[in-house]
């Protein structure tokens, strides 16, 4: 969380350098937590991150 205030402060600021510190900071969390990067599971189902929701078996669902 402090790199997402240090986001905002920068942003309030107009600390365009120290803006993008904060995201890489934030972005290093992310990766650190399995939030983004590889998927680190393995149950067996497909990955679906980054379709269309209507190109997924989800769509059915979605109407």
């Amino acid at each position: 969380m402090d790199a997402r205030r240090a986001i905002a402060q920068a942003r309030r600021s107009g600390d365009a350098q120290a803006e993008t510190a904060a995201r890489a900071s934030v972005h290093a969390a992310k990766l650190a937590l399995g939030e983004r990067g590889p998927v680190w599971w393995t149950d067996g189902a497909p990955d679906y991150n980054r379709h269309l929701l209507r190109n997924t078996p989800y769509s059915a669902g979605s109407d």
